[in-house]
């Protein structure tokens, strides 16, 4: 037997895995770098959160990943030499991390790379027929494994697609895992660049489990404040957004894009909103000249009535009262008090945070890929029925370090 192969099987037998989630979303703010322990598989998982860090990204390296990031048109050798790049540059970071927590590599199991990134292109975005959904991200395992001499797990998405589902949302397998509980109605939002959220019925019946894209989540509030306050990356605490009223014309302009008339679940991101997007619908509603507050106000208003709209769709469909359901928030958009004000303003449930449930709601998508390196190695038994979206699939491509 290989020598590789048979560190993998040993790694699968062992009752407990000590394994590093790498998550970097598209708001390209860093690296999230989890290190867990988990135990099981499947709806047994059970994980305990050792050490988490977010690694800045620097300016040189956003630059870099902008070039390509999102654009139909590139410099094709920028991509593939960035591929090789950034498997690098997250296999220092996690050796930096390893080495503040006073950790060897060693005692690593895995490594759970999701990459960065660059396109995703689902068909209900690129609306070509004769091609299937597709989405690319970059940061090559191999360069990660052989630079940490740890096994890694990469490029989850694509089994994904390659079963009949758009790449994302993946957080659906590591909700259901372990958040789901009998007895209540859980909604698991995460606000990042874009939202999705999971809903977890009460039955706790898999073939019930429901999750979508629901649109913009920070993309565009972050994009709006960097280009206006260039020493800023986000509107924090919703600072500049508080200033200004919602722009009600403006804002029926960005709501008229017909994703949000297209079926659940879908996915989309920073392909479709972008700066080009919210121009356009500020050209069509003569709102150019407005505040910079005013628009921070609405593009936050924006994310908040897709996010309940979309929520609406699985409350209104449900046979439980609305109040029955809990909405636990994660990811930047859980920092933002004018964005987490008007969903509960719109929303007729409670609301709480992942850290109310022993998960930092940071660290939530670096965790979940953890989550999914180990059913690649361990697991693979869930069955999720026939649902759209929801492939029951082992992800990722393992590469060896030697």
């Amino acid at each position: 037997m290989n020598s590789n192969i048979e560190s993998l099987y040993q790694i699968a037998q062992k009752p407990t895995r000590a394994i590093i989630g790498l998550m970097s979303g598209t708001s390209l703010d860093g690296l999230d770098v989890a290190l867990c322990e988990i135990s099981a598989s499947g709806e047994e998982t059970e994980v305990k959160l050792i050490e988490f860090e977010t690694v800045d990204y620097s300016e040189d390296i956003k630059l870099e990943i902008r070039s390509v990031f999102a654009k139909q048109t590139i410099n094709f050798q920028k991509l593939v030499l960035l591929n090789e790049w950034i498997g690098i540059l997250h296999a220092n970071m996690i050796l930096k991390c390893l080495n503040k927590w006073q950790i060897d590599a060693d005692k690593i199991d895995l490594i759970a790379s999701h990459g960065q990134t660059v396109f995703h292109a689902p068909k209900i975005l690129h609306q070509q027929e004769k091609f299937p959904n597709a989405t690319l991200q970059i940061g090559d395992g191999d360069h990660i494994a052989v630079k940490t001499g740890i096994i890694t797990v990469s490029d989850f998405r694509q089994k994904h697609v390659a079963a009949g589902g758009e790449g994302a949302p993946l957080a659906v397998y590591g909700d259901y895992f372990l958040f789901s509980k009998k007895g209540e109605n859980r909604i698991m939002l995460n606000m990042g660049g874009i939202s999705n959220f999971t809903y977890l019925p009460t039955s706790s019946n898999p073939e019930e489990v429901f999750v979508t894209d629901t649109g913009t989540g920070n993309t565009l509030i972050d994009a709006f404040t960097k280009l206006h306050f260039p020493n800023k990356s986000f509107d924090q605490d919703a600072e500049i957004a508080k200033t200004g009223s919602i722009n009600e014309s403006l804002l029926e302009s960005l709501k008229s894009h017909d994703f949000f008339t297209k079926s659940f679940p879908k996915t989309t991101g920073p392909e479709l909103f972008n700066i080009d997007y919210v121009k356009k619908a500020q050209a069509q509603s003569n709102t150019t000249n407005i505040s910079i507050s005013d628009l921070l106000a609405t593009l936050t208003r924006f994310s908040a009535e897709t996010i309940a709209e979309a929520i609406h769709f699985v409350i209104n469909t449900s046979i439980y009262d609305p109040q029955t359901f809990t909405i636990y928030m994660s990811g930047g958009g859980a920092h933002n008090p004018l964005l987490v004000q008007w969903l509960k303003e719109l929303l007729p449930c409670t609301f709480a945070k992942t850290d109310d449930l022993g998960i930092s709601g940071d660290a939530k998508e670096a965790l979940l890929f953890a989550i999914l390196a180990n059913e690649t190695v361990s697991g693979g038994k869930s069955n999720f029925g026939k649902l759209k979206g929801i492939p029951s699939v082992s992800m990722g491509k393992i590469s060896f370090p030697y």
